[in-house]
């Protein structure tokens, strides 16, 4: 098994992307991140978030919503068909719908403005561990059932022969399950693990993120047979005999 580094041991990432048309706001984010961050880029637009996206190849994403030339919902769809790293979205919107629509549009997370600069750091720390842990430590297991294969080691899904593209955070719910294989993890025991919040709903996210599996690994996402949900809101990995 690869050996993990503590919390306190991961690097920041070195290269971040900030998509934010305010541009007193964009060029503050811009400022404080270059203090921990080696390459940190600024987008204003749909147009120039594709390109820097492309170019670049940035380790972290935070989007803004509210862009000149497109929605910012449309644009984290388009992203997450450039790029599977971690993409925080800076919303306003509160509402348990606005939050299950950006999940599924694929954000791994959100920061509600206003927001402090240590809560916004703290949270790209977060993604961004939990992005080298699925790099670093992906060496668990491998195992196939009814057509679907999931090799942890090479962190590729296939089912039915056509590959699935799981998303950092899917990647990192997924290897908790199966690290935990037959035992039941609570809602709050995911959120912990996956997320590493002290705060926070977690109820929302781990259901989103539990479907988004489901839909990739499951033989029959309507019959799941490998994430069992158990009796109070857990879920179990029940890996095939």
């Amino acid at each position: 098994m690869v050996p993990l580094l503590s919390r306190t041991d991961w690097p920041n990432p070195e290269r971040v992307l900030v998509i934010e048309d305010d541009e007193p706001l964009r060029m503050t984010l811009l400022e404080m991140l270059s203090m921990h961050c080696g390459d940190v880029r600024g987008a204003s637009s749909v147009a120039e978030a594709i390109r820097e996206c492309t170019l670049r190849r940035p380790e972290i994403i935070l989007l803004d919503l509210g862009l000149p030339d497109g929605d910012g919902g449309d644009l984290l769809g388009q992203l997450r068909g450039l790029t599977d790293v971690p993409i925080i979205v800076l919303s306003g919107r509160d509402d348990e719908e606005g939050r299950v629509a950006l999940l599924d549009a694929g954000a791994d997370d959100f920061v509600n403005k206003p927001y402090s600069a240590a809560e916004l750091l703290a949270r790209i720390r977060g993604q961004f561990r939990r992005a080298s842990q699925s790099t670093l430590a992906r060496s668990w297991a491998r195992l196939s059932v009814d057509g679907v294969e999931i090799d942890l080691l090479e962190q590729r899904v296939v089912k039915h022969g056509v590959p699935q593209r799981l998303t950092p955070t899917e990647w990192s719910v997924l290897r908790a399950l199966i690290l935990h294989a037959g035992r039941p993890l609570s809602a709050k025991q995911l959120w912990d693990i996956v997320w590493d919040r002290e705060f926070g709903d977690p109820t929302v996210h781990v259901r989103v993120h539990i479907t988004h599996l489901r839909r990739k690994v499951e033989p029959d996402p309507s019959k799941p047979r490998l994430i069992v949900t158990e009796p109070g809101g857990g879920y179990r990995f029940a890996p095939p005999n």
